[in-house]
């Protein structure tokens, strides 16, 4: 099998989408495999990817949710544990807890 150039690669993909004919219709009508179309549809659609943004990737911006101001109190331990709470200890209090919580 021969390799196709860039122009009868497009032309059989124009060919296709004008077509109106499925998949493996086309193909058996211009006498090649179904997989052959399908790797030629998508290395299209990697190029025309790229052209759009330049190197195929997407910029995106990450924004976290508000934070509500309240007086809740979030104990992270180290072993992934979470305590959290909208009471609030005293000192004595807190370092109890953390001690039993590390027991644990």
């Amino acid at each position: 099998m021969r390799k196709r150039t860039a122009e009868e690669v497009e032309r059989l993909l124009k060919g296709y989408e004008e077509s109106g004919l499925s998949r493996q219709q086309y193909c058996e009508r211009e006498g090649f495999p179904v997989t052959t179309l399908d790797y030629y549809r998508q290395r299209a659609a990697r190029k025309a990817l790229g052209r759009q943004n330049g190197s195929g990737l997407v910029k995106v911006k990450l924004e976290s949710p508000p934070i509500a101001a309240t007086s809740a109190f979030t104990l992270t331990l180290a072993n992934g544990r979470r305590i959290e709470s909208e009471w609030s200890f005293s000192g004595a209090d807190l370092t109890r807890l953390i001690r039993i919580a590390e027991a644990v």
